[in-house]
This record gives structure tokens, sequence and C-alpha cells, in this order.
């Protein structure tokens, strides 16, 4: 009983490392990525919509790695 009680806490430890690997790989790339993927959503706004696509290339121009690193929670801070 307690070899199984064992196993099961290193699985979740294992779980847990590899949630944590996955976050942290997820945050690196975005922050590599964001100007790209900003690049390309304020290009299929503008087909859409000039005025607001207008917008949204002078906010893509504002990105940079480390306003991507000091977001705030609700995704602000620009």
């Amino acid at each position: 009983m307690k070899n199984r009680s064992r196993r099961s806490g290193q699985t979740m430890v294992e779980y847990i490392i590899i949630v944590v690997l996955i976050a942290i790989t997820l945050i690196v790339l975005f922050s590599k990525f964001s100007k790209a993927v900003g690049t390309k959503v304020s290009g299929a706004t503008s087909a859409l919509d000039s005025d607001v696509g207008s917008e949204a290339q002078s906010e893509v121009d504002k990105i940079s790695a480390d306003s991507v690193r000091n977001l705030k929670a609700d995704g602000s801070g620009l």
C-alpha cells in the first residue's frame, strides 16, 4: 500500500513538471512570435475593416519583447 501511494505522488510530480515545461515553452514562443502574430492579425483586420485595421497596425508597431513580458493579467500594458 505504501509503495502504491509513493508511486501516485511520483506520477503527480511528473505531470506537474511536464505542465510547467509546456507553460515555459509557450511563454518563450509567444514572446518570440508576438510581433509576427500581431502583424497577421492586423492584416486580417485590415481586410475586414480599413479603419480598424489601421488602428491594429499602429498597435502592432508598439509590440516589443519587453512589452510582452510586462503584460498584466488582463492582457493590457503595451
